[in-house]
């Protein structure tokens, strides 16, 4: 074999050793949505997807598949092979799912990728309170002879725990009214059949850009930009702090190695400037972390909400 032979060979070797995986194989890497469409856990992967698609060099495909308070979706993920090949997208309330359900999987078993957004949960108010600030909403809650109402899309999501964090701290009672989604729990927080509810403010944005819904306050640290007259609730309860997240972990079993070049590649998606501007304007805030620090995030949001649950005595209906 002559020199030029041996060059072609190492060169044709070097591009085979850093071509994507997925370009290999040409199986798709598939997203599994745990959810309904529409919601910010769907939009988000739809909206990474196409640039995710170009960095490992295959496609990408979402997969819907809600039901039981989004635990379906995730015992198929937990099924599925530890390949790098099949995803779920989560909130922060899923690693403490099997403290109020009876689940075939341990949530913390699966291997984080990244959290690729963040975004604050906010305290929202229909028409019936719409002249009420933060302070005096906390007032008319401590004072009515009938508790008020909060709908949630469930038992344990990050939103019913929001709730009731801020009933532990904020010293009143009310009645909380799962339901099935966001969306019916906001159309009747809009109707007058619920008194408040948490919600994540991407989803709640366009009902309080049009009127409909009333924003209270806000469970960052720090106020809103785009609402910087409306408080952030620790101003008026100290300590009080809900914000949630979007991100993806993958099949217990998951190597470090394929955990990390999938978190590079949808660090690198969230971070590109056009998706960066998509995402800011739906009031969240890129991240685009790594697999440990996401790894600590969830540390550190199981101690949260684990507490919340059992001050609470917060059970399944």
């Amino acid at each position: 074999m002559n020199k030029r032979n041996i060059l072609r060979c190492l060169a044709a070797a070097l591009m085979m050793a850093c071509a994507p995986a997925q370009a290999q194989d040409g199986r798709p890497i598939t997203i599994v949505v745990p959810y309904p469409p529409g919601g910010t856990a769907d939009l988000l992967p739809r909206l990474l997807g196409p640039k995710v698609e170009a960095l490992l060099g295959g496609p990408v495909v979402i997969l819907n598949k809600p039901g039981a308070a989004g635990n379906l979706g995730a015992d198929f993920v937990a099924q599925s092979p530890a390949d790098g090949k099949t995803l779920l997208v989560v909130p922060p309330h899923f690693f403490v799912a099997d403290i109020l359900y009876k689940i075939k999987f341990v949530p913390r078993d699966f291997v984080p990728i990244s959290i690729v957004a963040t975004y604050p949960n906010v305290l929202l108010v229909g028409a019936k309170y719409d002249a009420l600030d933060l302070k005096g909403f906390l007032a008319t809650a401590k004072a009515a002879p009938v508790p008020l109402s909060a709908g949630s899309p469930g038992t344990g999501t990050s939103q019913h725990l929001s709730a009731e964090m801020l009933r532990l701290m904020g010293g009143f009672n009310y009645t909380h009214v799962p339901y099935k989604g966001s969306g019916p729990v906001l159309v009747d927080l809009i109707g007058g059949q619920l008194d408040f509810a948490f919600d994540n403010l991407v989803a709640a944005l366009p009902m309080i850009n049009s009127g409909r819904l009333k924003l209270v306050g806000v469970g960052s640290a720090k106020r809103n930009k785009r609402f910087p007259a409306v408080p952030a609730i620790q101003e008026v309860v100290p300590g009080f702090e809900s914000v949630t997240w979007m991100g993806m972990v993958a099949p217990s079993g998951t190597s470090r190695a394929i955990a990390n070049r999938l978190s590079n590649a949808f660090a690198q998606a969230a971070r590109t400037p056009e998706i960066a501007h998509q995402i800011e304007d739906m009031q969240a805030e890129v991240v685009g972390g790594s697999s440990a620090a996401m790894a600590e995030t969830v540390h550190h949001d199981v101690a949260r909400w684990t507490k919340v649950i059992r001050a609470a005595n917060v059970v399944v209906d």
